[in-house]
């Protein structure tokens, strides 16, 4: 049968470009490794020989993410200091060449997400194929701006996220040739009816780019599989050795086997059209489970995900005390995830209207910078949505 069109995957890499009428499968291993060079080539072994596409990776500097006073944060493992943990897991920039270089070993696409400037730097000296921003990052428009001038190809998950969200920033990347879009439930794990897949032609219809999912559900078949039904051109899941191994999101990844199983799955959903697979779907987990699943055709924030909306994603940050009537200075705001117990500050997209900004009142390390903390802002009016917004 006739392979969607919807489906095929474009990218210009080397000079050259490059395409993949199969759904390109990414195996997120992230920060799994926990620092082991071993366990690393172990996993993206295992990645590969479960015929994963990519290999993907985080390049950790917990100072671009957190700040220091953010406490506890809730993981699938439990509460833990995420701050502390990120620092743990900092490693050099040979540590990712050696990653990248052993991703090649194996056939496998280098895939890394920066989370900042620093990060962003250090992975274009390693000359990637492809930046991932992930979707707290979707809006840290100081990290889209300096990757959108790499011109590499770029994938953008977007989770924790309104349709408002998604065209900033790619309004932001606009300049990058080839663009991908995950669709993304940010919730570990994320309920599967939250997923909502019609949202998927929805944004191919919108923003006239391929798109995929990015899955954090339990289950290895379903979201993938019906996602593809609905137009997927890529799958991106989490893989591990084992869910005992202890990393920040193995209790949410597939091993091996699993992960195996479902690159097997959707290679048959490939060569079939979407009543089949839906079809297929309904009989091993019901018609009304496949229903809510593929939910309307729009774009929303998934009931897991609109408590931690301005908070998972990013907000400026105040990195000392500073006191009525001090102007700031450079490094005294950062572009940070809020997460649970610091309050949130305005988008962003207002950072550099703060530069040389006066302060009306006193201000904490790590509080949220708020608009009314200034005498006033120079610059022109921010393009931040009001409010969270959803499918116009």
């Amino acid at each position: 049968m006739k392979k969607d069109t919807k489906k095929q995957f474009f990218f210009e890499a080397s000079g050259s470009l490059f395409s993949r009428e199969k759904m390109l499968v990414i195996a997120e291993i992230g920060t799994s490794h926990g620092g082991s060079m071993k366990k690393a080539e172990e996993l993206i072994a295992a990645a590969a020989e479960a015929g994963a596409d990519c290999a993907k990776f985080q390049m950790v500097f917990a100072d671009e993410i957190l700040h220091p006073n953010s406490g506890l944060v809730d993981l699938p493992g439990g509460k833990i200091p995420l701050y502390e943990r990120f620092k743990s897991l900092e490693m050099p920039e040979t540590f990712f060449a050696k990653l990248k270089a052993a991703c090649k070993r194996r056939g496998l696409i280098f895939l890394c997400s920066p989370f900042g400037l620093k990060s962003a730097k250090i992975l274009q000296k390693l000359n990637p194929e492809i930046i991932k921003i992930a979707s707290p990052e979707l809006n840290h428009f100081p990290l889209l701006k300096e990757c959108a001038g790499y011109n590499i190809p770029m994938i953008l998950s977007t989770g924790v996220s309104t349709f408002k969200d998604i065209k900033l920033a790619l309004e932001t990347v606009k300049k990058v040739k080839n663009k991908l879009i995950l669709h993304c439930v940010t919730s570990y794990p994320a309920p599967e009816e939250d997923y909502n897949l019609k949202s998927l032609e929805f944004l191919m219809e919108k923003t006239s780019l391929p798109c995929g999912v990015s899955d954090h559900s339990l289950d290895p078949f379903l979201i993938p599989a019906t996602a593809c039904a609905f137009g997927a051109c890529a799958v991106e899941k989490h893989i591990c050795l084992s869910k005992k191994d202890g990393g920040l999101d193995d209790l949410v990844a597939l091993d091996p086997v699993q992960f195996a199983g479902m690159v097997k799955v959707l290679r048959q959903c490939e060569k079939m059209d979407r009543e089949e697979i839906l079809a297929g779907l309904e009989i091993k987990y019901g018609k009304q489970k496949i229903r809510k699943i593929s939910g309307k055709k729009r774009k929303v924030l998934a009931d897991s995900e609109k408590q931690n909306y301005g908070r998972t994603n990013r907000s400026l940050h105040y990195m000392r005390d500073i006191k009525k009537g001090e102007r700031l200075n450079p490094g005294d705001v950062a572009v940070l995830r809020t997460e649970k117990i610091l309050s949130p500050g305005i988008s962003p997209a207002y950072l550099t209207r703060l530069k040389g900004a006066v302060l009306k009142k006193d201000v904490k390390n790590g509080d949220g910078v708020q608009i009314k903390d200034f005498e006033k802002l120079s610059g022109k009016k921010s393009p931040v949505p009001k409010k969270a917004g959803n499918s116009p």
